[in-house]
């Protein structure tokens, strides 16, 4: 009754507030939070075992009085004639103010300590290091591969934002394809039900294809992309050429692929404001599940319950195309394994992905220093990787009081956009870091898994996700991708070349919000487009 009365009173400030949503929106917000009770008992029954603490329906962490102003700051605007209250920054007080420029995506937190400052700087370090092949002089160094994506963290997360398809006959090292084949026998369904696994890799190639070997070793083979150009026609008569892709793989190095095997292009993301996802309440992010779409509005969301490996517990995905992983440190050391062949404590896979079919890998030396420790990358090396990741700033918004861009910010509003990209959150008051703690911050995520229809469906499931679900990404920094990264690819294969694309790729859940750009007037489109250039 406490959470029903919590709900009722969001909703009752919202409907009678002067900056409060349309009357549709009042009942959408009214709806999913009254849906949260159903959405836990649907996520204790996904995970078999009683919930986990991290999973309370409501926040303990909150007093009334702070209850009461999370609720009312973030409740959504229905004023678009000036910037909201702390519009501006967008990451919360860690937000950089330093100038825009190639650097942008890789400042520091502006509220960490001097001596947490030092520690980024470490763990920036280490994130550009490259490592070299065993044995070496550089033992420090050691354990690259045998098989990888590439040398160092940095290689991937250009200047810290996302990667880039291949172009031309040019390889990639950015944007990787995933392998995986779902469930085939009573054992492996059971497997998955209990959360035990998120799919199956393929025999031979395992979970990821990994092109580059260390000397000696052939690589497992290169990303084939062949696009075909799909015109699409706007209001008022402009014509928009989207890229739709198909993904092979040329000389495979170790056989044919098992049939069953699906291939699933998944584009590096940007790094900034990872820490503060990581601490959302999780009783914020699942108020947004509308199982049974109440609101009749299309839209249901839905969490992926996970393992947390390094804990062992059933909790809320949030990272990942995907939202297949539960933390910051668990997502570092899956990319030490599977991208760069190094293991860790969390994930001690000294040969990364090779598997028992591949005997000459297998056979290669690994980087162990038993001096060191029993891994290549040992707790101080990730510890240090693990904190730059969490404390990569979110850059400050541009231009919020410009009346094209406050144009753009209703429409996206009144196309339904928020219904997934959620603008805001209060993140939770006892964190680790004093810095991520009690922040106002401007995801424009819900960070659940939407249905995006077939047109970006990929067949792949991961754990409760879909062949064609999708977690909603974080929208702040998408302006600033030109800037840092050079080039302007969008959505998780980089399909999309302008914003425009991207929104025009989207289906399923998102169709409505899709067909509402297509036949607004060239002004409005442009509007929007600016205000997410402001992000």
């Amino acid at each position: 009754m406490r959470r029903r009365l919590d709900f009722l009173r969001r909703s009752r400030r919202a409907e009678g507030s002067p900056s409060s949503p349309s009357r549709e929106s009042s009942l959408a917000w009214l709806v999913r939070g009254l849906s949260l009770i159903s959405v836990m008992a649907t996520a204790s029954a996904l995970a078999g075992d009683p919930l986990p603490a991290d999973l309370a329906a409501t926040r303990s962490d909150l007093t009334p009085k702070d209850l009461a102003r999370v609720i009312a700051v973030t409740r959504p605007t229905a004023d678009f004639s000036k910037p909201e209250p702390f519009e501006l920054m967008q990451g919360g007080a860690g937000t950089s103010r330093r100038d825009v420029n190639r650097d942008a995506f890789s400042q520091p937190a502006a509220n960490i300590t001097f001596e947490e400052e030092g520690n980024f700087k470490l763990g920036n370090a280490l994130f550009r290091k490259n490592w070299v092949s065993s044995p070496s002089s550089t033992q420090a160094s050691d354990g690259l591969g045998p098989l990888f994506n590439e040398r160092a963290c940095q290689n991937c997360h250009l200047k810290d934002g996302r990667g880039r398809p291949p172009a031309g006959g040019a390889g990639t090292t950015s944007m990787f394809l995933r392998l995986a084949r779902d469930a085939s026998s009573e054992q492996e369904r059971a497997e998955l039900a209990g959360h035990k696994l998120l799919n199956f890799p393929d025999p031979v190639y395992g979970s990821q294809l990994q092109g580059l070997a260390v000397a000696g070793l052939k690589g497992e083979g290169r990303m084939r992309v062949d696009y075909q150009e799909e015109k699409v026609t706007l209001a008022g008569g402009s014509v928009v050429s989207l890229r739709k892709p198909g993904y092979s793989v040329d000389g495979l190095g170790y056989g044919p692929l098992d049939p069953r095997t699906t291939l699933s292009p998944r584009l590096t993301p940007p790094m900034i404001g990872l820490g503060l996802i990581e601490q959302i309440a999780p009783a914020d992010i699942l108020a947004h599940v509308d199982r049974d779409d109440r609101d009749a509005d299309g839209i249901f969301g839905r969490p992926n319950i996970v393992r947390d490996e390094l804990s062992g517990e059933v909790t809320l995905g949030r990272f990942g195309w995907k939202a297949q992983t539960a933390s910051i440190r668990e997502q570092a050391a899956e990319a030490f394994a599977g991208d760069i062949g190094i293991s860790t404590p969390e994930a001690p896979k000294h040969w990364g992905d090779c598997t028992e079919a591949e005997k000459a890998c297998l056979a290669m030396p690994n980087g162990v220093q038993q001096r060191l420790g029993p891994v290549e990358a040992p707790p101080p090396v990730m510890d240090l990787v693990t904190f730059y990741s969490q404390n990569l700033a979110v850059p400050a918004r541009r231009d919020i009081d410009n009346r094209q861009v406050l144009a753009g910010k209703k429409q996206f509003y009144e196309m339904g956009c928020i219904s997934c990209h959620t603008p805001k959150f209060v993140t939770l008051r006892g964190t680790p870091n004093k810095a991520q703690a009690f922040q106002l911050i401007w995801p424009y995520s819900d960070f659940l898994l939407h249905d995006m229809g077939p047109g970006l469906a990929d067949g792949q499931p991961v754990g409760d996700a879909t062949g064609s679900e999708w977690r909603t990404p974080p929208l702040w920094g998408i302006g600033l991708t030109g800037t840092v990264n050079g080039n302007m690819f969008f959505l998780h294969d980089g399909r999309a070349r302008t914003l425009a694309e991207a929104i025009l790729w989207h289906g399923g859940e998102g169709q409505k919000a899709r067909d509402r750009f297509a036949a607004a007037d060239a002004a409005d489109r442009d509007a929007l487009v600016k205000f997410l250039e402001s992000l």
